[in-house]
């Protein structure tokens, strides 16, 4: 149920309106247009506190600080020194279509925001229409009408609901932005990841290959100490099953690595057709990465800045509903002429025009623009759970990344070690072989050890680059909130089509 009043200011060609009404119509505008200028009404929005630790668990006792002068910006991937890394990520930003898919929708974003704004402003209307009618007699003229009329309504944005309708767009389209930075950080830690995949079984290739090479001796060995009389033919089978072994190994390895350059071409928006990545190794030089506090994930991380925006774009949907509370005040005119337009009457005679002020106030509702307004400050809280449990998540992945390092940098040195000593083993075990004072049965055993530390020596060492990637993203990837466009100015230069 609404209260509605309004103020008619006109008559029809010929009457004027009174004095003093026209004084009242005036007095009226002037007073909305001040309230105009009010304060729009619902909280004004300020960040709550994150849940953040003064420091990182994992930095005690271990730093990989550097200056943050070196600190990843933008192309992030850089810091790994590989150029053919290089020309792959520079694609996914302009083709990767998920990204496009999102920058479709800050484009959209923005053009809410125009929607919203264009509230501030009165809507003008035009109309136009003649009329001709045949004489009804023999005796009677035919007859020409037209009728021209220019109309405008104006809802007078007293209480801020609009303002706060353009808050929570342009809210929506940071946002959105956010997200967009969001989307291309992920596809290029994924392609980051995907990278290490094929480059790692592009070393496992190689190991299978050098390892075939040793297998394919050692058969040699066998069959020249069998044509001597001094081993048997099962060590020539055995070794023969071995070096088939490492074959079947080494096809196998090929999947992986068709694999990986199928999604990488996925995330550079190609199809795998188009895309083909010459051999190379794995790269054993984990780069030096600089670690600031927690709070600067705040900052850092585009999920985490999508979540304070979310917030800001609920925060305004309060003052939305609020603003439910108080009345609607709109301003309306009519100029136009009606009459004959053949016979020169275009002129004051013939003027139809009126103006008017109404006022709408809710005086029950059954409790709506409660309602309204609760689940609005409801959806704000939820929104503050989760930015807050994104916060959370940011350290989690930090320190994940750190103790993930600082572990598989001891495991690699361990297995260095193991490493030089398996071959070691073997060498020793094919001279004793030779000499006739060891089985062939060691020797296997020493070359299926020997693999077997190499291949968990090359998975630790993808794992470290693994480790590397997800540190970078988990602190940002080199992105900071201040790249975040101005969605107000940008919704004002967005083009917009009639």
């Amino acid at each position: 149920m609404a209260i509605g009043s309004s103020v008619n200011v006109g008559r029809w060609s010929g009457l004027a309106p009174v004095r003093h009404r026209r004084l009242s119509a005036g007095a009226f505008v002037v007073a909305a247009a001040a309230l105009a200028g009010c304060a729009p009404v619902g909280p004004d929005f300020v960040r709550p506190a994150a849940i953040v630790s003064p420091e990182y668990k994992e930095i005690k006792g271990w730093k990989v600080a550097t200056p943050r002068a070196s600190e990843p910006k933008g192309e992030w991937w850089s810091v790994f020194r590989d150029q053919e890394l290089d020309r792959l990520e520079r694609v996914v930003a302009v083709s990767n279509q998920t990204v496009k898919a999102d920058e479709a929708n800050y484009r959209e974003a923005l053009a809410l925001i125009n929607e919203a704004r264009a509230g501030l402003f009165p809507t003008i209307n035009a109309t136009a229409s003649t009329v001709h009618s045949s004489p009804a007699t023999r005796h009677s003229a035919a007859f020409t009408s037209l009728v021209a009329e220019g109309s405008g309504l104006w809802t007078l944005d007293i209480w801020g609901q609009v303002r706060r309708q353009i808050e929570a767009q342009g809210a929506g389209a940071e946002l959105s932005a956010a997200l967009l930075a969001n989307a291309t950080l992920s596809a290029q830690a994924s392609l980051a990841l995907a990278y290490v995949t094929l480059r790692q079984a592009d070393s496992l290739e190689d190991l299978l290959r050098r390892t075939l090479d040793d297998y394919k001796r050692s058969l040699e060995i066998a069959q020249n100490q069998y044509n001597a009389g001094t081993a048997a033919k099962s060590d020539v089978i055995t070794a023969q099953a071995q070096v088939l072994n490492a074959e079947s190994q080494l096809i196998a390895a090929g999947l992986a690595r068709a694999t990986a350059e199928h999604a990488i071409a996925a995330l550079m928006g190609r199809p795998p057709a188009g895309l083909s990545i010459s051999h190379g190794a794995l790269s054993t030089r984990v780069p030096r990465i600089p670690v600031g506090l927690p709070s600067s994930l705040l900052e850092r991380r585009p999920d985490v800045a999508a979540g304070e925006e979310s917030m800001r774009q609920a925060n305004a949907e309060i003052g939305v509903a609020f603003a439910g509370y108080f009345p609607a005040i709109s301003l309306s005119g009519l100029y136009g002429y009606a009459g004959d337009p053949w016979l020169g009457q275009l002129n004051s005679v013939n003027p139809v025009w009126s103006f008017g002020a109404s006022l709408a106030q809710p005086i029950f509702n059954g409790g709506l623009t409660g309602a309204q307004v609760e689940a609005a400050r409801q959806i704000y809280e939820q929104t503050v759970a989760s930015y807050r449990q994104t916060v959370l998540t940011a350290i989690q992945q930090v320190e994940d990344a750190l103790s993930s390092i600082r572990i598989l940098t001891r495991q690699a040195k361990v297995q260095a070690e193991d490493v030089r000593v398996s071959r070691q083993a073997t060498q020793i075990a094919l001279n004793e072989y030779r000499a006739g004072t060891q089985s062939f049965t060691t020797v296997v055993q020493n070359e299926t050890q020997q693999l077997v530390v190499e291949e968990g020596m090359l998975a630790t060492e993808a794992q470290l680059q693994a480790a590397a990637v997800n540190l970078i993203v988990a602190l940002g990837g080199g992105w900071s909130q201040n790249e975040l466009p101005d969605a107000a100015v940008e919704s004002a230069a967005f083009p917009a089509k009639p």
